[in-house]
């Protein structure tokens, strides 16, 4: 009976999920939600969170002196007192201060870490639906921990979300024995995991798992669940649908309805995330549409840029001029394929097969791996190995690369994660770089930014940029730097925005015989062993994007008395916040370190966003390396800002779009 009562609520839950709806706000309605959320937020100020964080700071010595038994019972009686706030709504600041000082203690005795007042600052923004921004470094997982338990008191489930499965796993892990303490389960959703198992997993209080994962299994509940509109439907469709052969059959949603959302990396999977939707799609039957997309890319090979066509590496879009179009028909008369008969679909072929050829490389948007394309995600640079492009790209792709050309795919559930997030009715998170988009949280989800102040003084080092006329000299110069600091005894982090560009420096450093490591998504089983050594004296690791974001470098003392880690940022990225995350690898809770970065007129930063100017300075200079100047910092500045608007652009068209179907499309 408890078994079906429990499936019968998670149903219920779930299909009141999916009816609320968060639309964003437009023309006036902007003005009056604007408004309204100064209104609500007016007594959340940085001041009130210091004085209510001094007040818990207060408590400690009370805490502190209680036995693990008598503390147990503490425990018991705020959840108690949390869970009978659900239904009143009240806000009980006492019982919360008192609430936070426990779990404070419990992660003291349960971690050996005890927070700092503006970690309590930080969850206590948190907890009242903030998103917060501390700097790296600052101890946002131990912050996290201290705000989840509170969070599933009170709102039953709170998921945790973070850039990849590693870190979910790890901070699960990590905070088990904490949560364990303060009666709640966790677990982590991992790439890996069977339908039973996440099952169980989503049952718990609190869950960590990536928004790709965690998106992806409720949009496989609602095609499970179809047009059901009311639990009772819902409940009769599972007991005609249960088949005890088939893995989940009849057992209802997997996730139990959306409570909280505590996003760790807000700016990465609020915003970075928000420019694709998420697609749940199947392959078709097998067809003869291989040997057409190997064929498109045969004659794509044989035309010629410039007179036959023309390519937007921007849009990523290519256009047929005449002089191709008279070529490509007189290539594909011979065709046996009767898809190539129909003229425009013949161009529209060709043209995706020219995207794929001049617009992905191998390296940087994907990698070819065990004979298939694995995508590479630009932010995090991990492999995406269960994403593929739509619109018969990935499958040009493959054709590029002359692998096996997978069937064609059809769409069966499509979600942004902009919509699945505002479908939380609680969300808030945490990021060392989000203050730049704070219009944006804003605006999408109605989420004010809270700057929390760091423990100690930051005293790494900014080193000036160093500006190169070629990618050559950019190389030669990246080596050297590294050359330098590696005698000095120094560790040094080499960020990369590509595997490309990654191996490159590795093949660099091993012709001059300097020792070091890899990391990239080839790599990323050796992981957790190459972030662990990577702060020891004289330790060199090239690595991808896979290292900025959620990785502490702990360094050792001869590292530290060199001088702390120094980062080497090879390439500007295409928003200032991800630049300003590898960077913050370095000077993390006081700790000394350094930064540099190094850029050149042929980075595809400036050669995409701004070729006109990056091509005339380098026609006006002839140096090798150019000195430090406004104007050349203003060139990449402006490079980077207008692939930052682009981004904004992108993501707002795929909010117009959830409009749309959300309009005109049935549920």
């Amino acid at each position: 009976m408890t078994q079906a009562v429990t499936r019968y609520t998670a149903l219920y839950e779930s299909l009141r999920s999916r009816r609320r709806r968060a639309e964003v706000p437009k023309g006036l309605d902007r003005i009056v939600a604007a408004a309204t959320l100064a209104a609500r937020d007016r007594g959340i100020t940085l001041p009130w969170l210091r004085a209510e964080a001094a007040a818990i700071d207060a408590m400690a010595p009370e805490i502190r002196s209680h036995s693990e038994g008598a503390l147990d019972q503490v425990i018991s009686d705020l959840r108690d007192a949390f869970i009978r706030s659900r239904h009143s709504g009240a806000r009980d600041y006492p019982t919360l201060r008192r609430a936070l000082a426990v779990v404070r203690e419990v992660a003291r005795r349960e971690t050996g870490e005890e927070p700092f007042p503006v970690q309590l600052m930080a969850a206590l923004a948190m907890y009242h639906g903030r998103v917060v921004q501390m700097f790296t470094g600052e101890g946002k997982t131990l912050t996290g921990s201290l705000v989840a338990p509170l969070l599933a008191w009170r709102r039953r489930h709170v998921h945790v979300f973070t850039v990849n499965d590693y870190l979910a796993r790890r901070d699960a892990q990590s905070r088990a024995g904490l949560y364990a303490r303060c009666l709640c389960g966790v677990g982590a959703i991992q790439q890996d995991m069977g339908e039973r198992e996440r099952f169980g997993v989503y049952a718990l209080p609190i869950i960590y798992g990536t928004p790709k994962q965690i998106t992806a299994d409720w949009l496989r509940d609602q095609i499970r669940l179809g047009r059901q509109t009311t639990a009772w439907g819902g409940r009769q469709a599972m007991s005609l649908a249960a088949d005890p052969g088939v893995e989940g059959a009849g057992a209802g949603p997997m996730i139990p309805g959306l409570r909280a959302a505590l996003v760790d990396e807000a700016d990465a999977v609020l915003i970075d995330e928000g420019v694709v939707p998420l697609i749940i799609a199947r392959a078709r039957r097998a067809d003869e549409m291989g040997a057409v997309y190997l064929r498109a890319a045969s004659i794509a090979a044989q035309l010629d840029e410039g007179p036959d066509y023309s390519i937007d590496h921007v849009r990523r879009q290519a256009e047929l001029r005449a002089r191709g179009r008279h070529r490509a028909e007189g290539l594909l008369r011979a065709a046996p394929e009767p898809i190539f008969r129909a003229r425009r679909r013949a161009e529209e072929l060709i043209r995706l097969a020219l995207v794929a050829r001049h617009c992905y490389r191998k390296g940087h948007q994907y990698q070819a791996v065990d004979g298939r394309v694995v995508i590479v995600d630009e932010y995090t640079g991990r492999f995406l190995p269960d994403r593929s492009w739509e619109h018969g790209l990935h499958q040009s792709v493959e054709a590029k690369e002359g692998l096996d050309v997978t069937a064609d795919r059809e769409t069966l559930a499509r979600m942004s994660f902009q919509r699945f997030f505002r479908s939380y009715p609680f969300l808030c998170g945490m990021t060392g770089t989000v203050a730049d988009a704070a219009p944006e949280l804003r605006r999408v989800y109605a989420r004010k930014i809270v700057e929390v102040p760091t423990h100690r003084p930051l005293i790494r080092v900014q080193m000036p940029t160093r500006f190169f006329r070629s990618a050559e000299a950019k190389w030669a110069g990246v080596v050297d730097s590294i050359g330098e600091m590696h005698r000095a005894g120094r560790p040094v982090l080499v960020g990369t925005r590509s595997i490309e560009s990654s191996e490159q420096v590795s093949r660099r450093l091993e012709a001059r015989g300097i020792a070091h490591r890899v990391l990239n998504a080839n790599f990323d089983k050796e992981e957790a062993e190459l972030i662990a050594g990577a702060g020891r004296r004289g330790a060199i690791t090239v690595a991808t994007n896979m290292a900025g974001r959620g990785t502490d470098i702990k360094l050792d003392d001869g590292a530290r008395d060199a001088g702390g880690l120094h980062i080497v940022l090879t390439e500007m990225h295409t928003a200032k916040r991800i630049d300003r995350q590898f960077i913050g690898r370095a000077g993390r809770q006081g700790d000394p370190g350094s930064a540099q970065t190094f850029v050149s007129l042929e980075d595809e930063l400036v050669r995409l966003n701004t070729p006109g100017l990056a091509a005339w300075v380098r026609r006006a200079i002839r140096d090798e390396e150019l000195p430090w100047s406004r104007r050349l910092a203003g060139l990449f500045r402006l490079a980077q800002r207008r692939a930052e608007a682009r981004a904004r652009r992108n993501r707002a068209a795929v909010l117009r779009q959830d409009d749309w179907i959300e309009k005109n499309l049935p549920g």
